[in-house]
């Protein structure tokens, strides 16, 4: 063991991640990093991705959580954001955790509102990528022959 002190459980960018795991998986734990994502972020910041994410103390956590916040800043290219030209703002953005969770709620009830054909199967709750529904996509129904009593 280390003279850090280790902690059980790593708070983070609004998610709750298992000190246990090591750095290039825990950071994956919040929603809106890949392992990619996970990659750059510690490569950028000097930090092994083997350590053990409870034995990082709260300048570090800072720091990544820093980065993930403004991911354009770090000088990451516009391409590595999972929100490139944000509506309201116009800006390159990556949303990680609650963040991503409101804006797509917000962009599926936008399309519903201007009745837009993406927005009308989201309403039926029905596929929306231009997927086959004939055989797939039935949900609650059992399908099949029913038999009449004799």
């Amino acid at each position: 063991m280390s003279e850090r002190e280790y902690r059980h459980i790593i708070r983070m960018a609004g998610t709750d991640i298992d000190g246990q795991e090591n750095l290039l998986q825990g950071i994956t734990r919040v929603k809106g990093v890949g392992m990619r994502m996970s990659k750059s972020v510690l490569t950028r910041l000097n930090m092994d991705p083997t350590s053990r994410l409870g034995y990082l103390t709260d300048a570090e956590i800072q720091s990544i959580e820093k980065l993930l916040a403004d991911i354009g800043a770090a000088g990451f290219p516009v391409w590595y954001v999972n929100r490139p030209k944000d509506r309201s703002s116009g800006r390159n953005l990556h949303l990680t955790g609650p963040d991503l969770e409101f804006a797509r709620r917000t962009d599926i009830d936008r399309l519903k509102r201007i009745k837009a054909w993406r927005g009308i199967r989201h309403s039926f709750n029905v596929k929306v990528r231009g997927q086959h529904t004939r055989s797939t996509g039935r949900r609650g129904v059992a399908v099949g022959v029913s038999r009449k009593k004799e």
